[in-house]
């Protein structure tokens, strides 16, 4: 064999580091922690570097979290989205929707199509005076419960997006806070996503023995949910209500402009699955995350709040003020580099490839750990450390876009990303410039991890102001 002969890419020439205690035929399962995933992979990143690996059962699942790698298996003449676990199994809720369907399914380039114009800035003026309504809702519903009152924050969050997504995308009222219990629709979907996500490495023996009344649940759970929103597009085709230029109009009244073709009745509910799934809960997410940071930071509340003032000194928050709270967008950013609500993707090699040093055959994949990517040592000092300021221009990293990835890469990253951004920074307005929030001095922020990220057990104080902005 010459000098120049090109070897192979084999997977066996990979050698990675690893948990310690790998043993025979389980591999490393003893470091696997299925209820906090994502967390624990953040962890082991910071112990084994910036690609690693785990042996589950012969299954090697790689871990990339350092800028160099994620750019490299980001690169979409190489690699393309996977669904990988337990994503995939989140088609059992959401089938072949945006977010879950796979890359060889002509479905989503037809949704994405046919949606992409509900996204538009002109979309989005006509969604800002609802997200404006329901906030002022879930203001008024602390109000009613007197000073001082302690509020569940990620519950009431949830009630929030489920309101905004529910009007301004199918034009349904779901009476969010017409009752102090979470809707039916909201309960289904997070227990869905819990046993999703804690089932997603187990065997189905185990499941259906073990877990059993679990996985029964699980599928009523999944059975509701379908015909709650089958009953939501049910109503609609009653009314006959095209024109309204919504979600549920586009996917009921449009066609693919590029094949001509609609999206079928399974797909449409998929699509509402999805949203409310990749839409509803991931925002909620946020801004539950976002009014834990404000309230141990009150010195961000006042610079909020004095750009609330500055903004909009009448107090009445319109479209365009909001592309101004440049402050506030940083939190929001800050907010999401630390707790990313969907904390990582998954990555497969479209041919064999190298990432770095490292091969990877056709067909592989790797999980991207955002919890970690966006706590590089390329953040500056402390990158534990809520700190707004880190996204002022003249502090920004300059490979940001290969250090930033809270809505995924490429083609098939978020395509609700500017309505995110719009409803999270509607509302936080709103709230810091009505209420003083008011910490628990002995919590300490935990985290649940379903197939999303939220804040656990986290309660607040509320205080109207007597000189609201905003």
């Amino acid at each position: 064999m010459n000098d120049n002969t090109v070897r192979p890419v084999r997977a066996s020439d990979r050698v990675l580091p690893h948990p310690p205690r790998r043993l025979p035929v389980i591999g490393d399962i003893l470091d696997l922690h299925v209820t906090e995933s994502s967390q624990w992979a953040m962890r082991d990143a910071q112990k084994y570097g910036s690609i690693y690996e785990r042996n589950v059962f012969g299954t090697r699942v790689t871990y990339v979290s350092g800028p160099v790698e994620v750019a490299a298996v980001n690169d979409e003449t190489t690699w393309a989205k996977f669904l990988g676990v337990p994503m995939g199994n989140l088609r059992q809720v959401a089938g072949d929707g945006l977010f879950t369907a796979y890359n060889s399914e002509p479905s989503w380039a037809t949704a994405h199509a046919i949606l992409a114009p509900a996204f538009s800035q002109s979309s989005m003026r006509r969604y800002h005076d609802t997200m404006v309504g329901k906030t002022e809702q879930l203001l008024s519903s602390w109000a009613a419960r007197g000073p001082g009152a302690s509020i569940d924050v990620p519950a009431d969050t949830n009630k929030l997006a489920l309101g905004v997504i529910g009007e301004v995308a199918f034009g349904h009222d779901f009476g969010s806070f017409d009752d102090a219990a979470p809707h039916e629709l909201v309960v289904r979907i997070s227990r869905a996503l819990k046993y999703i996500n804690r089932a997603a490495y187990s065997h189905p023996a185990v499941e259906a023995t073990i877990f059993r009344r679990d996985r029964n649940q699980h599928r009523d759970d999944i059975a509701v949910a379908q015909r709650l929103v089958d009953d939501i597009v049910a109503t609609r085709r009653e009314r006959d209500a095209s024109g309204t230029g919504d979600l549920l109009d586009l996917m009921l009244s449009t066609a693919d402009p590029a094949t001509g073709k609609r999206l079928s009745d399974q797909n449409i509910r998929n699509q509402i699955l999805t949203f409310l799934v990749a839409g509803q809960e991931t925002s909620a997410g946020v801004m539950a995350f976002a009014l834990h940071f404000l309230s141990t930071h009150p010195d961000v509340v006042e610079r909020i709040r004095a750009e609330l003032s500055s903004v909009c000194p009448d107090g009445d928050l319109q479209f365009d003020h909001v592309g101004k709270l440049r402050y506030l967008r940083r939190v929001v950013d800050e907010t999401l580099r630390l707790w990313p609500v969907a904390p990582g993707y998954y990555r497969k090699a479209r041919r064999d490839t190298m990432v770095g040093e490292h091969p990877f055959e056709k067909g592989e994949w790797v999980f991207v750990v955002l919890l970690q990517l966006h706590r590089d040592a390329a953040w500056g000092a402390d990158p534990e450390r809520f700190d707004p300021d880190r996204f002022e221009r003249s502090r920004l990293p300059a490979n940001l876009a290969d250090l930033y990835k809270p809505f995924g890469t490429g083609l098939r990253g978020c395509i609700g990303r500017q309505f995110a951004y719009h409803e999270v920074l509607v509302a936080l307005a709103l709230i810091v410039g009505r209420v003083d929030l008011i910490e628990d001095p002995d919590y300490s922020l935990e985290v649940d991890e379903t197939v999303t990220l939220k804040p656990r057990n986290l309660s607040l104080q509320v205080l109207e102001r007597s000189d609201p902005v905003g």
